[in-house]
């Protein structure tokens, strides 16, 4: 049993070391390593074995034409000396001699009956030689043969009368290339020796760069260590190159962003225990007042209760609201997209703001210049539009006015509110889609409102990938536009 909890130990401290080796491998600073050497030690292998080759094979070419030359010579001064004739031999041989002892090889002469004649080694004058490249020369085939093999050559070269109709011999040359390969040899090795060298810097340098391209990475990560304490306002200062600057200032501009978001949880949360604490304390002391009390008079009860009636109606409302807002927020909210008419839809929301508008003499004027047909969601569309028509009423003077009206092009349709209200101050107009954001306080508690009206109304209309704007001018009135396409994206 103890002999096989062992085994078991022993294969899971195997298993975890090969696991530790694959997670070295996906390491950024190997894998960048692994590039720059292959870039960088690949190309200069293949350089250099491509290099050999090609500098071994033009010097034996090089050798061989060389040898032709002198061959073709050899062969130019054996006609005009008459030499297979002639008793004066003495300048050819010394020819042959010195091409013989300058390229360390062999030459034949071979006359018209395939004899020997001349032999730089001299140990095959006067004999026969029956090679088939020494035939077909003599055939007129061919006036030149080369063969060569992997440490020599042999070339065949015709001996051809001057007016190129007979053939009176064959030049035998037989050559190493032992010169060739000994310098070869010798290039191979100091080139192989560089390449180590060479090889040995590249990888050092890899290394080094490869570090160097990395540290910038570890330091942001060393920095993100610190943020996920919770502390979003610090900053990553690093900026070694280009491409970690940008991530740098992208991880940033999230911090940012998550920092605004844990600012407005905190704020909204603050806003709605605010908003709910004044109603609650309300009831509280109300409900209070009746209980401490004996003999509470039945006018008094009935008015404490329609007291506390009216709290819990503000109460439920900002509940209602809030549950509006987000459900909005949500990303993969769900739209109920229907093909509606527009000009119908804005007609039945007015038809329920009117009453409102009546009771302080407020005129509403409709003004649709089209028939307008859309893909919206009318529900939340509707509560949209409700708040800014419904606002413009209520921040109204009495005897005032709202003007609606609605255009439309062949892509988006238009709605405008314009009313002759109390207006809204230049400075205060970038926060009023702000969630619990109020202009005036005081004046939007006596009217009902929570400071979500507008922050809906946009989250609705940005749902319908849509744009609101507003210009005001205190006490001279308010307009907003609102611009939603005619065919739903999603």
């Amino acid at each position: 049993m103890t002999r096989n909890i062992y085994i078991q130990n022993g294969v899971l401290a195997i298993i975890s070391r090969i696991k530790e080796k694959i997670n070295v491998m996906k390491s950024l600073h190997v894998q960048s390593m692994g590039v720059l050497i292959v870039v960088g030690v690949v190309p200069l292998i293949v350089f250099s074995i491509i290099f050999l080759n090609v500098f071994q094979a033009r010097s034996i070419s090089k050798q061989i034409t060389e040898l032709q030359m002198r061959g073709n010579v050899i062969a130019n001064r054996i006609v005009s000396s008459g030499y297979f004739t002639s008793e004066d031999k003495g300048e050819v041989d010394e020819e042959l001699a010195r091409v013989s002892d300058s390229y360390g090889g062999r030459i034949f002469i071979v006359d018209s009956k395939l004899r020997v004649v001349r032999d730089t080694y001299g140990l095959e004058e006067g004999g026969i030689v029956v090679l088939p490249e020494v035939v077909k020369c003599f055939r007129g085939k061919t006036t030149k043969i080369v063969n060569q093999h992997s440490k020599y050559a042999e070339i065949y070269l015709s001996i051809v009368s001057a007016d190129r109709e007979s053939v009176y011999g064959v030049v035998v040359m037989n050559f190493s290339y032992q010169s060739v390969l000994s310098f070869y040899s010798s290039i191979r090795a100091v080139m192989f020796s560089v390449l180590l060298l060479l090889s040995v810097v590249i990888v050092v340098a890899a290394w080094l760069l490869s570090g160097r391209l990395v540290h910038p990475l570890r330091r942001i990560v060393s920095s993100i260590g610190h943020i996920e304490a919770g502390d979003f306002s610090e900053k990553l200062e690093v900026a070694d190159n280009l491409e970690v600057k940008n991530i740098s200032e992208s991880i940033n501009s999230l911090l940012a962003a998550v920092q605004n978001l844990e600012d407005s949880r905190q704020e909204f949360v603050s806003n709605v225990s605010h908003e709910l604490k004044t109603p609650i304390t309300s009831v509280k002391v109300l409900a209070e007042s009746l209980t401490t009390q004996e003999d509470v008079p039945v006018e008094l009860y009935k008015e404490f209760m329609v007291d506390i009636n009216q709290e819990l109606d503000r109460m439920n409302k900002i509940v209602n609201d809030l549950l509006s807002l987000v459900k909005l927020d949500k990303s993969a909210v769900q739209m109920s997209i229907e093909e509606v008419s527009i000009n119908e839809f804005i007609e039945g929301i007015l038809k329920g703001i009117t009453p409102i508008a009546s009771k302080r003499n407020i005129e509403i004027i409709y003004e649709s210049v089209r028939p307008v047909t859309a893909q919206i969601d009318s529900v939340k569309l509707g509560m949209a539009f409700s708040n800014i028509i419904e606002n413009a009423v209520k921040y109204n003077f009495d005897n005032g006015w709202v003007k609606v009206s609605l255009n439309a092009d062949y892509k988006f349709f238009y709605l405008r509110v314009s009313d002759s209200g109390v207006g809204i101050p230049e400075d205060l107009q970038d926060h009023i889609f702000e969630r619990f954001y109020r202009v005036d306080k005081a004046r939007s508690r006596e009217t009902g409102g929570n400071g979500l009206g507008l922050a809906i109304t946009r989250n609705a209309v940005l749902l319908h990938r849509g744009s609101i704007k507003v210009h005001s001018v205190e006490n001279q009135g308010t307009t907003f536009a609102v611009r939603i396409p005619l065919n739903y994206q999603a």
